[in-house]
């Protein structure tokens, strides 16, 4: 009884999270790594010692990094030693490899920050941790130590598209209204406190995969809001979508509230801030809740604006720190209604030509239609004999 009451008192203490914070995702897990010890040779019989085991990392569809986190508690992954030389057994038989299952979209960093390699690809296979070589004349036939140190695996999605946008901009209510994907929505900044990916179908079965991240603000770049921790997700999109209220933003009573263009020019400053690459990738500029009285007036102020932006910012009052030194290039700017379903299907059709277009320029394996149908017809004609 006495037992049981302690238990009791001793949970007591314990705080259990909110649920919205008990989150299944999981994008980064620290752990410790070490190959085995290569296996003591045999001098007297030139016995050889074993290899040492290695730990590697094997890119798997289903996997997560919430069961490497849950399976390997103590976050301290060791490989097999190398079995030792003996008269019985002259070569010592290797050390067991482990073998880490990572999502795909995982890279690899070492304790110093240098990259082991990223898992892009289903069988994708990195080795971690390399098991130490086994006793040999030369080295003595005494077997090395494996390498030790820490990793850090860090998710990145892998997405068609990405969404990019202030909280309370529409995102996640976009992202419903688009795809099968169904977020958390609600009338106040901060709603989506993790990464979501939804898949965009159309009725040729063509699909696209769009990701949704927190919120931006002022100083994400710096490790500032929600969205600081969950910018390295837009690195591996194709295709970037900024999304903007047509009312601009303002996150508090003790912030200035932004308009909508600077709103725009604050998240092409914070992506440059955090990488500058990012402003290469192809942009489109979505207005967002056009239902709203005034609406069409602030778009066709932004669409003006952007006609010659540099001339713009130069002639107009908009402060220096909101100022990119390179200006993002949209594609196309369109004023869109989430909430509302208008215009949605356009902006589907724009994002998916958009994405083409980028894909033919990139991949040099594409052939044009016209031309792969003349090369499949040549093929099969049936050719007369010749006269050899």
């Amino acid at each position: 009884m006495v037992y049981l009451n302690r238990i009791l008192f001793s949970t007591r203490d314990i705080k259990i999270p909110r649920k919205y914070l008990r989150t299944k995702f999981l994008d980064t897990v620290r752990l410790f790594v070490k190959g085995g010890t290569g296996g003591t040779g045999l001098p007297k019989f030139g016995g050889l010692g074993g290899q040492g085991g290695c730990v590697y990392c094997v890119g798997v569809e289903d996997s997560n990094l919430k069961k490497i986190a849950s399976n390997h508690r103590g976050k301290t992954v060791c490989a097999g030693h190398g079995e030792d030389s003996r008269k019985a057994r002259i070569v010592g038989s290797p050390g067991t490899d482990i073998k880490l299952e990572v999502p795909l979209g995982v890279t690899i960093y070492r304790e110093d920050g240098k990259v082991l390699g990223s898992i892009d690809k289903d069988g994708d296979t990195v080795i971690v941790a390399r098991g130490g070589p086994g006793g040999a004349p030369d080295n003595n036939f005494l077997g090395h130590f494996g390498q030790a140190h820490h990793i850090r695996l860090d998710l990145k999605l892998i997405a068609d598209i990405g969404l990019v946008g202030f909280p309370n901009a529409g995102k996640s209510s976009l992202l419903k209204a688009i795809s099968r994907a169904k977020p958390r929505i609600a009338n106040y900044p901060f709603t989506t406190l993790k990464p979501n990916k939804g898949i965009i179908q159309f009725e040729d079965f063509r699909q696209i995969s769009i990701a949704d991240l927190p919120g931006l603000i002022e100083g994400a770049h710096s490790n500032k809001g929600l969205g600081h921790k969950f910018l390295r997700h837009v690195e591996r999109t194709k295709l970037l979508l900024f999304i903007a209220d047509v009312n601009g933003f303002q996150l508090s009573p003790q912030f200035e509230k932004r308009t909508c263009l600077e709103t725009v020019l604050l998240l092409n400053k914070e992506l440059e801030l955090y990488n500058p690459e990012l402003l290469e990738k192809p942009a489109i500029l979505a207005i967002n809740k056009m239902d709203l009285e005034g609406a069409d007036t602030v778009l066709n102020k932004v669409k003006e604006s952007y006609r010659n932006i540099n001339k713009f910012i130069h002639n107009t009052r908009i402060p220096e720190e909101l100022v990119p030194n390179k200006i993002i290039s949209f594609e196309d700017i369109i004023g869109i209604s989430a909430l509302k379903s208008e215009r949605i299907e356009d902006l589907k059709l724009l994002l998916r030509k958009r994405l083409d277009d980028y894909s033919e320029e990139t991949n040099p394996d594409i052939i044009d239609a016209s031309k792969l149908y003349n090369i499949s017809k040549a093929t099969v004609t049936e050719r007369g004999p010749k006269v050899t």
